[in-house]
Order: structure tokens, then sequence, then C-alpha cells
């Protein structure tokens, strides 16, 4: 719902327009401002401008009317970032061989320095270690504009909560964390974000906000680490974990459900906990231990859930060589066509390079919008029928989207490996 305050209207840029920038973009474009929206992808930036939305949280019928009334403007240029008053970075931040890659906040920096003008701002959202906005996207713009910030242009942090595919907690109605260098940086960002969610959160500093979001990224973390470890020795023990998490749960205070699942993925967990690890480890020379206890749970799942796999078929006196197996969501989470950093790539990989012969099902991951890993782009990719579902030897439900029959995969599946507890009877195995 929109502000009933004034909002002045804003020539924005938003650099990048994935799964976090889109979303703000379009925010931004429906509650008054001009924006643009710049992406070094061509192939987005032609989806975008023929009203096409790649991120299913964005419709193409919000895209349509923005683009007709000029509102909105994705492109490719960079100069078209001329005469901003304001810049959101939202580009990705990866790890390469264990270390934060800040290569495309660098770029972007550069690329802002050149239009940056007296009285604009800057905002990262980008996730990343503690000292990113002071340390290294200040220089870069200062230095590229010849301007001093806090002085002549304004910068903060603003941690992004995007949540795809949750139809509950949107961009504009989930509480905005800000930031500022200084004191009127805080209050020009903090006017802006105001103008287009319901509650802004501000706190003291750039390094504040940045660990914020670190902090609720390791928090899910090691809590889904928890419950996965949980789930392979209560397996071992002969207790039915999904069971004693249902009962935990029924307690009012003091406990917060997480379950077990086949990996982590998206762009958070599987990367944002080891910024703050190297972080700790190149400043202060110690190691975050629960980040690294949590990566080594969560990043070895899908080998146990193959493990299980072979387990559950040589049960049925099938060797795991030569099956067919049937992954359904590949997905990292349900209800999205997110998948990025999907366990469901490994997955497929540790299977094919065993000898099975590898499908896969997902009515949200449909095409190549979004960057894959390798193993998951050669998968033959076909429809949920109660042909080839009984044709499976086995069937390993990964994503739990809502869009699959499960009724139908009960019926005709041999065996099941669910991950995700949707399903029951005697050939399903629940993780």
């Amino acid at each position: 719902m929109i502000s009933n305050r004034q909002v002045r209207r804003l020539r924005v840029v938003v650099v990048g327009q994935g799964y976090v920038g889109l979303p703000l973009a379009v925010r931004a474009a429906e509650v008054g401002h001009r924006v643009v929206g710049l992406d070094t992808d061509v192939r987005r930036i032609k989806r975008l401008m023929l009203g096409e939305s790649y991120v299913e949280d964005i419709p193409g019928a919000r895209l349509a009317p923005l683009l007709t009334a000029g509102a909105y403007r994705p492109t490719v240029e960079q100069s078209d970032c001329a005469g901003f008053d304001i810049a959101i970075i939202t580009v990705p931040t990866p790890l390469c061989d264990g270390a934060p890659d800040l290569s495309h906040i660098q770029d972007a920096a550069r690329t802002l320095a050149r239009y940056l003008t007296p009285g604009a701002i800057v905002v990262l959202e980008s996730t990343t270690y503690p000292g990113t906005t002071e340390e290294v996207l200040r220089p870069l713009l200062e230095r590229g504009s010849g301007l001093s910030a806090g002085r002549d242009f304004h910068l903060g942090y603003s941690p992004e909560r995007i949540d795809p595919g949750n139809p509950t907690w949107r961009l504009e109605n989930t509480p905005k964390v800000v930031s500022g260098l200084t004191p009127a940086c805080m209050e020009a960002v903090r006017d802006f974000y105001a103008s287009i969610v319901d509650t802004v959160v501000p706190v003291a500093g750039c390094k504040e906000a940045e660990l914020t979001k670190l902090l609720e990224n390791t928090f899910r973390h090691v809590n889904i680490a928890l419950a996965n470890e949980l789930a392979i020795f209560a397996h071992d023990l002969g207790i039915d974990i999904w069971a004693a998490i249902d009962a935990a749960s029924t307690k009012p205070f003091g406990f917060m459900r997480f379950t077990p699942g086949p990996g982590v993925g998206g762009h958070c967990l599987p990367v944002d906990p080891s910024y703050l690890s190297w972080r700790v480890e190149r400043t202060l020379g110690r190691n975050f231990r629960f980040v690294e206890l949590a990566n080594d749970v969560n990043n070895h799942m899908p080998d146990y859930v193959v493990r299980r796999l072979a387990a559950g078929l040589n049960e049925r006196g099938k060797p795991l060589k030569g099956s067919r197996i049937l992954l359904l969501g590949v997905a990292y989470k349900a209800n999205t066509g997110d998948a990025r950093e999907t366990p469901a790539a490994r997955i497929a990989e540790l299977l094919t390079a065993m000898g099975a012969l590898v499908q896969a099902a997902d009515p949200h991951v449909l095409d190549d919008a979004h960057p894959r890993a390798a193993s998951l782009a050669e998968l033959q990719r076909i429809d949920v029928t109660p042909r080839l579902l009984a044709a499976a030897d086995a069937v390993v439900l990964l994503a739990d989207h809502d869009a699959f029959d499960y009724p139908l995969i009960s019926a005709h599946a041999p065996y099941i490996l669910d991950c995700r507890r949707r399903l029951t009877g005697a050939h399903v195995d629940s993780l």
C-alpha cells in the first residue's frame, strides 16, 4: 500500500535488475519516481523492454503500465545514469575460491562515479562484509567523481530483504534497515526508502547495517545445519526427526522451527555467512567456527541425499547405476524459479557421475533467464505424468512446489525419497 506522505519525485538509477533490483525499481516507479534499471545482461533488458518479467514476484502486468508511462526504463547504456538523484547498487556478490568477489560492486561504483553530482545519493544493497561501503565503495566513488562522501554527496547502506516467492512479506511491507555515512546521509537515505516501504529502521552506521544482513542469514544457516545434522543422526538412531520437530514447535517460547532439507541454496545461505567468516579471519585472525561447521553440514547434504537414495534403491533390489531417477523441483526453495546455488545441481551431478539416468521436473524453472549450473542445464526436463512417474525407479522431491500434484505422485511413483515431508506411504522415505 502506497504511503499518503508526499513523495518527492526523484530520478532513480537501480544498478542490477535481478531478484533484488527489479522489484526495487518497479516499486520506486509505482510510487512516482522516474526509474532507470541498468543491467549488463542484454537478454534481460530486451525482455524487460518488451514487458516480460523473469522474476516471478514481478508479473508482466506490473511492468507494462510503467513502461508505457516512461516511469521505468530498462537499459544497458551506462550513459542513461546521467542526472540521477539516487543510485542503488543491487549487483551480485559471489564467492571466488572462498573469498568475497566484489568486482560487480566495483564496476558499478566506477560507472556511477562518472555521473555523480553534488547532492546525489548512492546506496549499496548488495550483501557484503562489514566495511565494504566505507572501505571499498566510498574511495571508488570519490576518486571517480572528485567529490567527497558526506560533504558533497550522500552515501549509505541498506541490506536487501527480498524473499522470492513469499506472497506475504513483500518489499513494501518488510521493514527496511537503513544507514548513512553521516547523520545527513542517513536522513537522505531514510527519506527515499520511506517513500517506497511502510517501515524504515535506522541503525547507527553502515557497518551495523552490513552486519545486520549477515546476522540474519547466518542465524538461518546455522539453525538449518542443526536440523540437517539432527536428521542424519535421527535416521541412524531410528527416530522420526519430523515428529520431534512438530512436537518441539508446540512450545510457545524459546524455540523457532527449522526443518531439514537436501541442502541450502539461493544467494544468501551458501554465500553470505562466508563473507562474515572471511572478514573475521582476515581482520581478527580467528575462525568463525559456527559458520564453518554450518558450511560443512549444509554443503554435504546433497551427498547425504544421494547416499540415502542409493540405500533406498538397494533395499528394493536395484543398483543406483542404470536406475532412472526423477528429481522434482530444481529451484532452491518452494514456489520460486530461483535456481541460484541450488542443491539440486550437486545432486544431479553426483547421480550422473554414478551412472544414474537423471530427469527433472520443475514448473517454475523454465528457461535460461537465470544462471544455472551446467549439471542442471544438461538435464532432460519432463512433465509429471502418471506414465513417467511409473517409469522412474525413484522420485526425489527436492523443492516442494505447491504446483505439484502430490496425490498423483504418490499414486504412481514406485519409490519416493521425500526431502521436504510432503508425502506419506510405505513407498516413501522421508529425509
